[in-house]
């Protein structure tokens, strides 16, 4: 993407600071509402210490409206602190006393209520105490950035823009970056590299006008949806199905989104449209539809008031009947012949086969795609420099496969356009707005795409434009392209089996360090990903200096490939199961004692075998959201690849590491409780606060540059003449930590917190971490720990309640409890 004329202009300003290059290491945030003190919370999540303010209290303490904010953070579910403690790191600030703490941050974050007037009036206080080369930027989800910057004095202007982060920022990937026309080039660049590596962030820029890019193609698609659904007379939960996963969108549908967004929020951004867009062209579309208009005068705002377009009635989910004004079971589904035309994976065949069908949820689905299709084709040149812009707000911020542009392209721009315009001449369109001239002649049509190798169509300057080219997206190794983009990388194909693929990175990466990434679903551990990882190793030890392995999108690894491993117990038993898990254990020993340092790349889920695969390498490079577990207790197993093993050796590292006396058991207890409850991180800090990562590994913030910093990272290993460790000998707990975690297990089965298989699982885990029925503090090495691994995994297997809970997640994927 190339700046926009209005990105490039006013770069000097009479008596304004000079812009700085160096990092921005404090923020204050201004506003202690629920974006306000998320996004606070988010950038502690990234380690930068936070100030946030609001309004002094009426009553009792100044702080109060924030420290209540800090400490309802604690508790939100889904949780916006990657560790509770972290709210420790913001500073409750307000107005009155504290507006000098400003003169520490580099960037203030006005996130208070959607009020022109009101954050203007701020803009005047805050002014006079912000440093000389603070940036400024508002949060506002649709206001005017250039109407709000005209508060600030002329010397301020230029480091002003808008940062509207979507909610939850934690876990909501788009963050839009709008300037005004005197914003200076160089605070967009800096502060986009910021959102982009320091938090994380997807960052598009967006053009100044109302509601900005997401919300104004993501909003209109909720009004259409509210007009498709009454016209063709279905019923919400039934919409929330089609519009999905299976539509490619989000899970909770469209009512479900309104729910969880807030019912009073969605029907503000509407009216932004609705006052803002007079000239717009669908703008008969863009009134509060009466049943949400009637839903917020009741007071139901969705699920923050517990209640909206559903309702939960004990463990029973109600859905909205607007005829008969009442709540009542859901249970409406998808229509067989309409699941199998969502279920086609040709876009081409499946947009066609909901275009040419009379079934009314298939032409309730062809006419939502439509309207998305022809809104965003007529807005592009306004809202928008390029169409990637739209399709990666969409996908960042309401969670759809692919923006509407891509999903056109992949259908097959020509046919598509002349079924849109076909719709639009028969009147079935929510305007009568024809296509723009870009869409249906010229470049675009003759390249049947809006996304070609030399970049995404820009509707101004009538040509393919690229990304934006700064160099933190440098970093960004696999982050995915858009359909027809074509790849950034090149990698190079060492060796490639059934179970993996070995490849290197062409420069400036490091191209002699050797990748390896699994090719099964989940990136589970067949036995052909175990062998596959031993290839690896010797291939890295013959020619490369190190060895990552990284996956191509998510998980890292869900564990051991319990499909592959059932047809082989249930032929031959137990037994038959023990080279199999043998062959686990030697992998990871390999691992861990290879001649060339090891380095895991993870993120998301890394459970069960995929978390003792890391923990047995030379280091790990994680990302923020990567949620690590041994999880084996779930389904009536122990670790069995070593996991315990390691478990046993860091207890004996740390109390090395401590005072003499400590005893072994209180380093050990943790990792117990951890396996025995199959306790998940719910972060990489949490993850190593638990111990599976060490305090030496890398968390990153963004997902894209795990494998940037993890080639890295092996390389730096390996240029440090890294060596693997000794093979030692350790301490263990032996028979007396058995019986005092025995004790414990025994409180737990009394109290009714763990059932009787659940017992004599944690039993088999006691016994194996603690190193069998021998003296407490007797030094053993590995193998020795391995073998009480092997004996507890296959004692249990054995068991017919462990192989209950092996069939049923297999057939259901969830936990059974017997």
């Amino acid at each position: 993407m190339q700046s926009s004329p209005s990105m490039q202009a006013n770069v000097g300003h009479r008596g304004a600071a000079p812009l700085r290059k160096a990092a921005l290491r404090k923020v204050a945030v201004c506003g202690a509402g629920v974006m306000g003190a998320q996004i606070a919370a988010h950038c502690v999540n990234a380690g930068i210490p936070v100030v946030l303010f609001d309004l002094p209290a009426k009553e009792g303490d100044k702080y109060g409206v924030v420290n209540k904010a800090i400490n309802q953070l604690r508790k939100l579910n889904p949780a916006p602190l990657g560790t509770p403690d972290l709210a420790d790191f913001i500073t409750a600030a307000n107005y009155e006393d504290d507006l000098a703490l400003l003169a520490e941050c580099d960037l203030v974050i006005e996130a208070i209520a959607e009020r022109l007037d009101w954050k203007r009036d701020l803009y005047h206080r805050l002014a006079p105490a912000l440093r000389p080369d603070a940036y400024i930027a508002s949060n506002t989800s649709g206001l005017s950035i250039t109407s709000l910057s005209e508060a600030l004095p002329e010397t301020l202007r230029h480091r002003f823009c808008g940062v509207h982060f979507f909610n939850p920022p934690r876990y909501m990937a788009l963050v839009e970056l709008i300037p005004t026309a005197e914003t200076d080039p160089a605070m967009l660049d800096a502060l986009e590299a910021f959102l982009v590596s320091q938090l994380g962030k997807g960052v598009v820029r967006a053009k100044d006008t109302p509601n900005f890019i997401g919300n104004r193609i993501g909003v209109f698609g909720i009004l259409s949806v509210f007009a498709q659904a009454e016209k063709f007379g279905l019923p919400y939960d039934l919409v929330d199905e089609l519009t999905g996963t299976r539509l490619g969108r989000a899970k909770s549908g469209t009512f479900r989104t309104a729910d969880v967004v807030g019912l009073d929020t969605l029907a503000h951004v509407i009216a932004t449209m609705r006052d803002q867009l007079p000239d717009d062209p669908f703008k008969a579309h863009f009134g509060t539809p009466p049943v949400l208009a009637a839903l917020i005068e009741q007071g139901a705002l969705g699920q923050k008031s517990g209640a909206g377009f559903y309702r939960k009635d004990g463990k029973s989910i109600l859905r909205l009947d607007p005829q008969q004004k009442e709540y009542v079971a859901t249970g409406a589904h998808i229509d067989e012949p309409v699941a199998a035309m969502l279920a086609e994976r040709d876009p081409g065949k499946k947009l066609a086969a909901l275009h040419d069908s009379d079934h009314p949820q298939a032409q309730f689905l062809w006419s939502v795609l439509r309207d998305s299709f022809h809104y965003s084709a007529v807005h592009l040149a306004e809202i928008a420099d390029t169409a990637a812009q739209v399709d990666l707000a969409m996908k960042w911020g309401f969670g759809h496969a692919q923006g509407p542009f891509e999903l056109w392209q992949a259908a097959g721009w020509q046919q598509v356009a002349e079924w849109i315009m076909d719709d639009i001449k028969s009147g079935k369109a929510l305007s009568d707005a024809p296509l723009p001239e870009w869409a249906t002649q010229g470049p675009v049509w003759d390249a049947q795409a809006v996304h070609t190798s030399e970049g995404s169509w820009n509707p101004k300057q009538r040509q393919f434009e690229g990304r934006n080219t700064l160099p933190v997206y440098e970093r960004q190794i696999d982050a995915p392209r858009l359909v027809g983009e074509g790849s950034t990388q090149s990698p190079r194909i060492v060796y490639e089996d059934e179970g993996v693929r070995c490849w290197t990175l062409q420069a400036p990466h490091p191209d002699d360090v050797l990748i390896v990434s699994f090719k099964t679903k989940m990136h589970t551990l067949s036995p052909e990903v175990v062998r596959g990882l031993v290839k690896a190793v010797e291939l890295a030890e013959s020619s490369y200096k190190a060895l990552v392995i990284g996956q191509h999108g998510e998980p890292f690894s869900a564990g051991a490939d319990l499909k592959a491993l059932m047809p082989v117990f249930q032929e031959k038993g137990p037994q038959g199961v023990a080279p199999i898990e043998r062959e686990m254990q030697d992998m990871v020993m390999r691992l861990r004692y290879a001649q060339v340092p090891v380095v895991a790349g993870l993120a998301g889920m890394a459970l069960g075998g995929g978390c003792e695969l890391s923990l047995h390498c030379a280091a790990r490079v994680a990302h923020f959201e990567t949620y690590i577990g041994l999880v084996e207790v779930g389904i009536g197993l122990v670790p069995g690849a070593g996991g315990l093993t390691w478990c046993a050796r860091r207890a004996a590292e740390l109390q090395a590491m401590s005072a003499p006396e400590a005893p072994l058991l209180g380093f050990l207890k943790d990792f117990v409780m951890a396996v025995a409850t199959a306790k998940v991180s719910r972060s990489a800090l949490d993850a190593r606060k638990i111990g599976y990562l060490l305090p030496s590994d890398p968390i990153v913030m963004n997902r894209h540059e795990v494998l940037y910093v993890a080639t890295r990272l092996a390389r730096m290993l390996a240029d440090s003449n890294w060596r693997p460790p000794f093979p030692r000998r350790f301490p263990i707990a032996g028979r007396d930590g058995i019986a005092t975690l025995k004790a414990q297990l025994v409180n737990m089965k009394i109290g009714g917190y763990i059932s009787e298989h659940d017992f004599l699982v944690a039993s088999h885990v006691a016994n194996a971490i603690c190193g069998g029925d021998v003296d407490s503090g007797s030094l053993v090495d590995e193998a020795w720990m391995l073998r009480q691994e092997r004996d507890a995994f296959l004692a249990l297997l054995a068991q017919p309640k462990t192989q209950e809970r092996i069939t049923g997640m297999l057939k259901t994927g969830k936990p059974v409890r017997n």
